[in-house]
């Protein structure tokens, strides 16, 4: 089974835990391949940090910080002490020690005009996560906030609004910049077009998934791929799971509910993205008619409980197909 997962951070890597889990608990050989959000990239201090594709790595390659789940385990912060004692900003984005040395290596082999695609495989040579991990592009991509505080309008990039504003400033609007020129990396077209089973875990739909969807040709394949197109609830009985999905989903006029995400991606039958949609117990009133729906527990305490997630998921595609 080829399984094709468009995943963001957090929520993503989690997700993917399960989806090995599962593939090993059948005794399928794992054949999965990660179109990995490229748009919350950003650059401090002269490094390139790709931070939804750095927590993929770490979190499948066993170096993920458990308890703030981004980062390296075991970090410290002499580096970003060094820098305040400087007075040098910002101070909203920590960088660890060791998740410095990532960073040193991507923006070298990129300054040495390596292309990103070509970058995260050699990142990944070391961590070995058990998937093919794919940015969105190799093009620089970023998503920045529009915001208007005392009357006046500014761009912020999303990390700024994210990390420091803490997403309590209210975004107008969302911009991929650079995405209108963008082309998918190498693979991933084919990837989505040569998938058993296509996924959107519970990542956010707005910055983390609409990122993706946002490099022209990327939405075209999905909507275009033979694979049954299975997505995740980000939001359990109202509430993102994780984060701050809610003030990304009030900026683009979509209701913070499993039924409101499930309208915002569309049915394929009528022009969207999905042929089924789990959710959480609950969850499931209010759905696209042509959708098929399934309920079940969404909360990944652990590979094993993501891992049944994915069992439920993959249940829905053979639903699709039939």
């Amino acid at each position: 089974m080829k399984l094709t997962v468009l995943a963001g951070g957090i929520g993503g890597a989690r997700f993917l835990q399960g989806v090995l889990h599962e593939l090993r608990r059948r005794g399928d050989t794992p054949d999965v391949t990660v179109v990995g959000n490229t748009g919350d990239d950003i650059t401090l201090h002269g490094l390139r940090i790709c931070p939804d594709l750095d927590t993929v790595m770490y979190t499948l390659g066993g170096g993920i910080s458990r308890e703030r789940g981004w980062g390296r385990e075991d970090e410290t912060f002499t580096v970003k002490d060094e820098l305040a004692a400087y007075d040098v900003g910002p101070t909203w984005f920590g960088l660890g020690d060791r998740d410095i040395a990532t960073h040193l290596v991507r923006s070298e082999m990129l300054a040495a005009g390596y292309p990103l695609s070509q970058v995260t495989a050699a990142l990944c040579d070391r961590w070995q996560p058990g998937v093919t991990l794919l940015p969105m592009s190799d093009d620089r991509v970023e998503t920045h906030v529009v915001l208007e505080e005392d009357g006046r309008r500014r761009a912020v990039h999303f990390q700024e609004w994210w990390l420091r504003l803490r997403a309590q400033v209210p975004a107008l609007s969302f911009v991929g910049v650079g995405a209108e020129t963008a082309t998918p990396g190498p693979g991933v077209l084919d990837a989505i077009a040569g998938a058993d089973v296509v996924l959107l875990p519970p990542s956010n739909p707005v910055v983390s998934i609409g990122s993706i969807l946002s490099v022209p040709g990327i939405r075209e394949a999905v909507t275009a791929t033979p694979a049954p197109v299975i997505g995740v609830s980000p939001i359990v009985d109202g509430a993102p799971v994780r984060g701050m999905a809610d003030a990304c989903l009030t900026a683009i006029g979509v209701e913070t509910s499993a039924a409101g995400v499930a309208h915002h991606y569309g049915a394929r039958r009528s022009g969207g993205l999905l042929d089924g949609w789990l959710v959480a117990p609950g969850d499931g009133g209010g759905m696209p008619e042509e959708l098929a729906v399934r309920e079940a527990p969404l909360l990944m305490t652990d590979p094993a409980a993501s891992g049944a997630i994915v069992a439920r998921a993959l249940e829905l595609a053979d639903l699709a197909r039939a």
